[in-house]
């Protein structure tokens, strides 16, 4: 897979280079204005890179679900202006991806500068699964380029215009986040330094299933907790009151517990509520003694003391989906804890993106105790699933 670094070695200076960054930040919904723009800073290298070697560079992006056509409330204009305050650089912003205002604002660049397309979602053609049409935005959008950049591994296990159909249309290569994050989950894929530990957290045992599949016969010791681990308490015959519940996993759970004895750990105590609120009442109980009327919305102490003490001997480490409800203080205690533990483990840590890169943030840890904290928490798991994904394909082509 060619890199960056070919690209810069061939020279950009006066050439425009088309680069899909993954810029799907959180935006607050009352004020438009970006709570975390952790995406945004991990596409600096690759940007820096290419403003300093006198590119033309044309960032494209996506920014939530929007239906196929422009709607303000997903519109990237406040990312451009971030973008330009880390670039100390005025960054242009096109009101569309590939009409009149994204040609005349790619013509208009000088050597060094830097524009962003509107929300690339806002065309069909760039999520649709007919190819034809899929195709048709391609070549609209692969006019604006001379050469193609694929920093977004938050989005490579998409199958969509920018990702996957623009590379065959253009010279094509990996930026520097997307490299860093292929070396980094190759690492555990390939041979990991033992013992290898994995955490998983997160709502729902059906989302993660593929990867603790993948994973089982790998991992000396899998460690659960989120709202995923009260179906695993199910399957051991526990009360788990009104706690989020898969039953139709309960036998899938049972039976991932009995192929690997010893290796599934779970937790010995929760805290328990009685109600979804951050003011509920509530209290740490035995995890096979939930009362029937409260639900389970983080992690106990005495089990955080347990996934420390494992966590302490691990020399790798893999982390995705948090322990509770991390946004609610009174029920963010398991996921900082165990967060804490593998910042302190002699290990090299992975955050697997998501909702566990933005605990990280959100609980002021930081960010740069941990090995490498991913900006895709599909990808990083379809990755670790062995699965192909459609955007490194396309590079690797």
């Amino acid at each position: 897979m060619r890199n960056l670094d070919d690209l810069l070695a061939e020279g950009v200076s006066g050439r425009r280079v088309l680069v899909r960054a993954d810029l799907n930040v959180p935006l607050d919904k009352q004020t438009g204005a970006i709570t975390d723009d952790g995406r945004i800073r991990a596409v600096l290298p690759t940007l820096g890179a290419l403003v300093q070697a006198g590119a033309k560079v044309v960032v494209c992006s996506h920014l939530g679900r929007p239906k196929g056509a422009p709607d303000p409330q997903f519109s990237l204009r406040p990312v451009a202006g971030r973008l330009g305050e880390l670039l100390d650089a005025p960054v242009s912003f096109a009101e569309d991806t590939v009409g009149d205002s994204a040609q005349s604002t790619v013509a208009g660049l000088a050597d060094g500068q830097v524009a962003l397309l509107e929300n690339l979602r806002f065309n069909k053609g760039e999520t649709s699964k007919d190819s034809a049409e899929r195709g048709a935005f391609a070549d609209q959008l692969a006019a604006l380029g001379d050469a193609y950049v694929d920093d977004a591994f938050g989005a490579v296990h998409r199958k969509h215009a920018s990702v996957h159909d623009v590379p065959a249309r253009l010279p094509h290569v990996a930026g520097r986040l997307v490299l860093r994050e292929v070396e980094v989950l190759s690492r555990l894929t390939g041979d990991p330094e033992r013992p290898y530990v994995v955490v998983l957290g997160g709502s729902k045992v059906s989302d993660k299933l593929a990867v603790i599949e993948a994973l089982l016969p790998t991992v000396d010791r899998l460690l659960i907790g989120g709202g995923m681990c009260f179906t695993f308490l199910k399957a051991q015959g526990h009360e788990v009151g009104t706690s989020l519940l898969e039953e139709e996993m309960v036998e899938t759970c049972r039976n991932l517990m009995e192929r690997a004895p010893g290796k599934i750990m779970l937790p010995v105590d929760v805290v328990a509520a009685d109600a979804f609120a951050p003011d509920a009442a509530h209290d740490t109980v035995p995890a096979d003694g939930i009362p029937s009327h409260r639900l389970g919305l983080d992690i106990g102490p005495e089990t955080v003391a347990g996934f420390a003490a494992v966590l302490s001997q691990a020399k790798t480490i893999f982390w995705n989906g948090p322990m509770g409800v991390f946004e609610m203080a009174a029920f963010a205690n398991g996921t900082r804890g165990v967060a804490e533990a593998i910042t302190k483990a002699d290990a090299f840590s992975v955050v697997g993106g998501g909702d566990s890169a933005a605990a990280v943030r959100a609980l002021g840890l930081d960010e740069s105790s941990f090995g490498h904290i991913s900006t895709g928490g599909g990808a990083s798991l379809e990755y670790l699933e062995g699965k192909t994904l459609p955007g490194i394909a396309a590079l690797e082509n």
